[in-house]
């Protein structure tokens, strides 16, 4: 199993590219680790080692998914997000305290929050959403990417027009919160729900513009009519 993480690590080395790296750490104010592949390349690399594990556990599949957590290399980051994905058919629910302790542990930035809470945290929560309620208990954390977590898993559901009510308490606890990185997270929460829900989201956010950041209310309403984004920012 160690020999495979080796393996995925010489190759991306070997296929680093330092004007990538230079031009993928620009995307960030934090201090990121990058070994400076493109997206594609990563997905590439991370498709071909998958075939090698396909009849490994699951239980197996997370212990490596851990181990490329634990580099804090973007790109390692990106394989364990999307090998966790792969083996969706196959959670439960003791799986959302592993997806926890990589978002508390492990995420420093928004991509690869964003990544895994889209996609693995997000269709878990659609296969199980009685955890609806810890999403809501992260909304509160003290940690940054916690409470952005809190709202970016909601964002495939949302985009199915799932779990109304609970995105609006979401964005409710989070409204008021100074951090640029939660006021976007959960105003892309909102956003994609007002593309099933316009008049609902719409109302949601004139009835609390006067608080809002306005960071979070641009979002919130970027996909919506000139008429009714004219309203929305209207003081």
């Amino acid at each position: 199993m160690n020999n495979t993480i080796s393996r995925i690590r010489k190759e991306l080395i070997r296929n680093a590219d330092e004007k990538t790296r230079i031009q993928g750490e620009r995307f960030f104010k934090e201090n990121v680790r990058i070994y400076g592949l493109k997206s594609a390349q990563t997905e590439q690399i991370a498709k071909a080692y998958y075939k090698e594990i396909t009849d490994k556990s699951k239980s197996s599949i997370f212990a490596l998914c851990e181990s490329l957590w634990k580099s804090n290399y973007m790109e390692e980051s990106m394989i364990a997000c999307m090998w966790s994905y792969n083996v969706r058919k196959q959670y439960e629910p003791a799986d959302f305290r592993v997806f926890e302790r990589w978002v508390n542990k492990y995420i420093t930035n928004w991509a690869a929050c964003d990544t895994l809470c889209n996609h693995t945290v997000g269709t878990f929560i659609e296969m199980y959403p009685s955890y609806l309620k810890e999403l809501k208990r992260w909304a509160k954390s003290d940690n940054r990417w916690v409470k952005r977590a809190s709202a970016v898993s909601l964002i495939v559901p949302a985009r199915k027009g799932m779990f109304l009510d609970d995105i609006f308490e979401i964005a409710g606890i989070l409204h008021s919160d100074s951090d640029d990185m939660v006021q976007k997270g959960y105003g892309w929460m909102l956003k994609v729900a007002s593309q099933s829900h316009q008049k609902e989201v719409f109302d949601y956010v004139m009835s609390r513009k006067k608080t809002m950041p306005r960071t979070a209310l641009r979002y919130a309403i970027e996909k919506m009519p000139p008429e009714l984004k004219a309203k929305a920012m209207a003081k």
